[in-house]
């Protein structure tokens, strides 16, 4: 067994960058990982209790549940060795001797607590708070007018050309239909009715006049296109760098499928109703694989039962292209969807941004001081709030 690794202490650091992050690093092996589990959920297990206040209240959302539900949900055994090496350094502590925690040390619950913010602050806020929509390609006209005034807009329409393009792709896979729904995109069906009459059919040969009701699609992206989205200087902002990292140690080696532009390929996009991207960006909707069966998954979802009455839990299978020329949406981000969705919400954080953005959508400020100013600020400065573009 390798000998434990001696940690500088970072107590006190504002901020975890550059310690959170552990480099490429060998796997743990068998004994070391046993015993950091152990630690783990010894440390964790200790904080959980005491999140209940003194006056019995709780606090706007469980931090010590919020990282022990994102290390189980690390998609591999790789990642929970990076998730461990990240915890265990944080809170600077040895990654072995599970006995040697001492919690009368009056640093380690601020350790814990700070290691749980900057996973909310660089993830999870932004990331639900960037998901709201999707941007949705203007008419060809307006790009033309933008593409005039080439040199202030030139980053705007390149993006809006490669949503254009991934809805394009998207509608010709998903056959004009919303994979959730089944309804018939209304755009499509009016141009083939004024062209067919009552002639015109749907992608399968179906008659359109049979269907009892169309939707407005839309391109949904699985985890969001702001992610990748960058400054007016092209550059990364660094709060867009964190959340990259957080999602690469969640997942490891998933960025490589999102890097630039690969955030706009129709594997991590899939048509769906205006309603329904709503709910699916919101972390609201997911999707579970039905064992045995290729791209076939059971839909549901964590809103209340009479906001989808009849339409939820449902299971679809996707539609693929007969070349296979357009792929499928990935079953790894659609998992890293489901496990960002099934942490929001057990963890309660998801309701405390849900607070947090309906302050910001009404600029209100509470007179009791409840309104979360700095990560509204935050939000801002960290380019999380460009993702709505309404042309």
């Amino acid at each position: 067994m390798a000998s434990p690794t001696a940690f500088p202490h970072h107590r006190h650091q504002s901020s975890l960058e550059g310690i959170i992050y552990p480099s490429s690093e060998v796997p743990l092996e068998a004994g070391q990982r046993d015993q950091a589990k152990r630690k783990f959920y010894h440390i964790i297990n200790y904080f959980e209790a005491a999140e209940l206040r003194s006056d019995g209240s709780r606090r706007p959302y469980n931090r010590p549940l919020l990282i022990r539900l994102t290390y189980e949900h690390s998609s591999s055994e790789e990642s929970q060795d990076i998730f461990l090496r990240a915890f265990f350094r944080s809170v600077a502590l040895p990654i072995e001797g599970e006995d040697d925690v001492d919690f009368d040390d009056t640093e380690l619950e601020p350790a814990v607590v700070r290691f749980a913010e900057h996973l909310f602050d660089n993830f999870f806020l932004p990331l639900k708070a960037s998901t709201k929509k999707t941007p949705q390609p203007s008419p060809v006209y307006h790009s033309a007018i933008q593409r005039a005034q080439e040199r202030e807009f030139q980053d705007f329409v390149g993006t809006l050309e490669r949503v254009s393009e991934l809805r394009g792709e998207c509608l010709i896979r998903d056959r004009h239909r919303c994979v959730i729904s089944r309804r018939f995109d209304q755009d499509e069906a009016t141009k083939r009715m004024r062209k067919y009459g009552d002639d015109a059919k749907d992608d399968d040969g179906n008659l359109l006049s049979g269907e009892t009701q169309f939707d407005s699609l839309e391109v949904a992206h699985i985890l969001p296109h702001s992610l990748t989205s960058r400054d007016a200087d092209s550059q990364l902002p660094r709060s867009k760098e964190a959340a990259l990292a957080i999602l690469n140690m969640f997942d490891y080696g998933v960025v490589d499928l999102i890097d630039g532009n690969n955030i706009d390929r129709p594997r991590n996009a899939m048509t769906v109703t205006h309603n329904l991207h709503r709910f699916f960006g919101d972390f609201e909707v997911f999707f579970e694989p039905v064992p045995g069966q290729l791209h076939t998954y059971q839909i549901r979802s964590f809103l209340p039962s009479g906001i989808i009455r009849g339409l939820l839990p449902v299971t679809r299978t996707f539609f693929l292209t007969e070349s296979r020329s357009i792929d499928p949406p990935l079953p790894r981000l659609l998992a890293l969807h489901r496990a960002i969705a099934h942490i929001l919400h057990l963890s309660a954080a998801g309701a405390y941004i849900d607070k947090i953005l309906d302050d910001m959508e009404k600029k209100a400020v509470r007179a009791d001081g409840s309104t979360e100013l700095s990560h509204v600020v935050s939000l801002k400065l960290g380019g999380w709030l460009d993702g709505s573009i309404h042309v």
